[in-house]
């Protein structure tokens, strides 16, 4: 990337989620665009898969650190730290635009305009999850997150009901966009299918639900797979599901070809802001039995079967109705696999390029010398 002269942005991922993904997705698609991308990386090291992701991108430099994310247990005083960290890297890097993937830092003095796109938050992970109103231990949290949602100059989520949310739980009142997440079809094809169910996912993380499909495996006539960490965050001790095939943690690429032979992918959500895993199971032409909730409906319409997040006997009705029924479950995956082509990378970056080049007119190429990067 050194010695080219074009406009560069630094981009902000963690490496514990979706969030990853989502921005090496985006970095990608922006190359051909003529944009330079810094990708910036907090909550833990770098892991090998994700590192040979960007290494093949002349125009993507990787900036790493370490530092705690704001979901994190206490960790204010490391996201002080990162905040020091990003603004340093961009006083040096001059970037045309700042694109934050977490909320505290869009209260930072950046020089550059701030496009900050909110792909969950604790606060409706909470609600979905519980029912309730998060907890007074969540309220600096709370307040973090309202002034980096105050501070961007653009705030964005891949859903309205993401950016619904934030106005729910952030009182968020200023002008939001929708930006949803690409896939490349690429990475994910159909292969003769097979006589199996399955999921992806953090089996700790009781947004995805993924105990509603441990509680059905056992009466169900095809195998349950599911592929994900069993161990939180933190260094908490892996306990291995019963019920479900465990394939733990695995590379995008056998993610892949578990999708490709699979018949069904099916995620009971309780909260799910996009669902990129949702995506990648329908480009891989599987029939989809998703939660009930109000962003899968948005993204799926009626290319999937929905069942309350919380019925297993409904879930179980489901599963059982298309294992029984193949001409059911091919139309379904076709519906959801013409659906999914929308998303690709790059419709994902020219929607952001639209957005990011009202805050920074020199990514549109209107700026008469761009930055060398």
């Amino acid at each position: 990337m050194r010695g080219e002269c074009r406009p560069s942005i630094l981009l902000t991922a963690d490496t514990v989620g979706g969030v990853w993904t989502y921005a090496v997705e985006l970095a990608r698609a922006l190359g051909p665009l003529g944009i330079a991308v810094h990708l910036a990386t907090l909550g833990g090291p770098v892991r090998p898969h994700q590192r040979q992701a960007v290494e093949g991108l002349p125009h993507v430099r990787l900036h790493e650190s370490r530092f705690a994310l704001e979901w994190m247990p206490d960790p204010w005083r490391e996201v002080d730290a990162a905040g020091d960290w990003l603004l340093a890297l961009e006083r040096s890097l001059q970037p045309q635009l700042v694109h934050l993937n977490q909320f505290a830092f869009g209260a930072l003095a950046f020089a550059a305009p701030v496009l900050l796109v909110a792909h969950s938050c604790v606060l409706s992970w909470w609600r979905a999850v519980h029912g309730s109103r998060a907890p007074a231990e969540w309220d600096t949290y709370r307040r973090r997150v309202a002034a980096g949602l105050q501070g961007a100059g653009q705030v964005a989520a891949p859903t309205a009901a993401m950016l619904a949310a934030l106005r729910a739980e952030h009182a968020f009142a200023g002008d939001g966009l929708v930006l949803p997440n690409g896939r490349d079809p690429a990475l994910f094809r159909a292969a003769a299918k097979r006589p199996f169910v399955f999921s992806a996912g953090r089996f700790w993380d009781e947004a995805k639900n993924l105990a509603a499909l441990q509680a059905v495996a056992p009466r169900l006539p095809w195998p349950v797979c599911v592929a994900g960490s069993c161990a939180p965050p933190g260094g908490g001790r892996e306990r291995l599901p019963s019920g479900v095939q465990a394939l733990g943690e695995l590379p995008v690429r056998e993610v892949a070809a578990q999708m490709a032979c699979a018949s069904i992918y099916a995620l009971p959500a309780r909260y799910e802001p996009f669902g990129l895993s949702v995506l990648e199971a329908a480009l891989s032409g599987c029939a989809l039995v998703l939660g009930d909730i109000a962003s899968l409906r948005e993204t799926w319409g009626d290319a999937a079967v929905y069942v309350p997040p919380d019925d297993t006997h409904a879930l179980e009705q489901a599963l059982q109705g298309l294992i029984a029924r193949p001409d059911q479950r091919s139309a379904l995956a076709a519906a959801a696999r013409r659906r999914a082509r929308q998303w690709s990378p790059a419709a994902m970056a020219e929607a952001w390029l639209r957005a990011a080049s009202r805050l920074a007119p020199a990514l549109a190429g209107q700026a008469e010398e761009p930055q060398c990067a």
